[in-house]
């Protein structure tokens, strides 16, 4: 496989040109370009494995590790991370690199979390996570398919050391990591780790669970007015004039540059609707640009919201909010019934695929519902 200077896309051999971006494939010697980058990397170890495999046949060690590899490897790479390299039982993993997202912290500790859940659901398996972010130099070039490092620096002893301090099952994070996700992660203190080689004890915390769902963003309040887009803002506010006239939905397209104002725009539209006299509702979701499953995930979300879910409900008071709030918008009984089975699809607080419609059906759904 030919990986992507610029994208990181694993192209095969004979492609001239990356598959996911077009950038041209450098043929022959490659030239290694290095650069700085901001990363995190993630360090996953089994507990009390060099004591377990003393113990078992080669044959049974790899038997063991395996499908852990598999599945560690494949909860990183779903969450955008890069694994560099697999020591024996531990996994280190980069993010951030080659291709950088502005949330590569949030998607690590979440990445964790799944690790930690998975781990927790096998009867031999315990681990230890620390995730830290820090600058690297990055080889851009590097396949870590083939033993190439792609990340040296401090960040990547760092969070060596400190995995060996997190507690059973536990994930600890360094001070950026921490910094960079208070609002999405829950964290409680931990006592700040005395590392082998390093001048002063590292500050540590605990992550314990995510304190929102993925993509809910609430829009701040702006503290300088806005400026240059009244002829945008006024159709938006025509647009919303036309909903609540009509009763009917209406699809509105905003693309722009990073930085260029879009999110700012949704946000003046949502203090619009809370100015109006007539008592309109306001839901809000975002599809994940990364994983699997999430064509409808900002439906799901909108859906939860209205239905009160919250992530820590269990799979039985999920369903049971869910039957509530269609019972409540929908009087017939059987068109309840379908619209109740394919929203429980839609949220996924069950197993079952509602009637099989896929996509049509789910968008029916949604449309029905609201």
């Amino acid at each position: 496989m030919a990986t992507c200077p610029s994208c990181g896309q694993p192209n095969p051999e004979s492609a001239r040109f990356c598959n996911a971006c077009a950038s041209p494939l450098q043929t022959g010697e490659r030239a290694l370009g290095e650069e700085r980058k901001i990363v995190t990397v993630v360090f996953v170890d089994l507990v009390g494995f060099t004591a377990q495999a003393e113990r078992l046949d080669p044959e049974d060690v790899r038997g063991l590790l395996s499908p852990y590899h598999a599945r560690v490897r494949a909860e990183l790479e779903r969450h955008g991370g890069t694994v560099e390299k697999f020591i024996g039982d531990a996994v280190m993993a980069v993010f951030g690199a080659p291709m950088a997202h502005e949330d590569d912290p949030e998607r690590a500790v979440r990445a964790a979390f799944a690790i930690r859940d998975w781990v927790a659901e096998q009867p031999d398996l315990q681990v230890r996570i620390a995730v830290n972010t820090g600058e690297a130099l990055v080889n851009v070039g590097a396949r870590p398919a083939e033993g190439e490092a792609m990340v040296a620096g401090d960040v990547v002893n760092t969070a060596a050391r400190m995995q060996t301090a997190a507690s059973v099952n536990g994930v600890l994070v360094g001070e950026t990591t921490y910094r960079a996700t208070p609002d999405a992660i829950r964290y409680q203190e931990a006592r700040p780790v005395q590392a082998k080689g390093k001048a002063a004890p590292i500050l540590v915390w605990e992550a314990v669970e995510p304190v929102a769902r993925f993509g809910v963003d609430l829009a701040e309040r702006a503290r300088t007015p806005l400026i240059g887009r009244d002829r945008e803002l006024e159709l938006l506010r025509s647009i919303l004039g036309r909903v609540c006239e009509e009763g009917a939905a209406q699809l509105v397209t905003l693309v722009g540059v990073p930085g260029i104002g879009k999110s700012r725009l949704v946000g003046e539209l949502s203090q619009v609707v809370d100015r109006e006299p007539e008592l309109i509702t306001w839901r809000q979701g975002r599809c994940l640009p990364y994983g699997e499953s999430v064509t409808f995930w900002a439906l799901g979300e909108i859906v939860k919201a209205e239905a009160g879910i919250l992530e820590t409900d269990s799979a039985v008071e999920a369903e049971r909010k869910l039957h509530r709030v269609v019972t409540r918008l929908i009087p017939d009984a059987s068109e309840g019934r379908w619209l109740e089975a394919e929203l429980r699809a839609l949220v996924g607080v069950t197993g079952d695929g509602g009637s099989g419609g896929g996509a049509e059906a789910a968008m029916a759904a949604w449309r029905r519902f609201f």
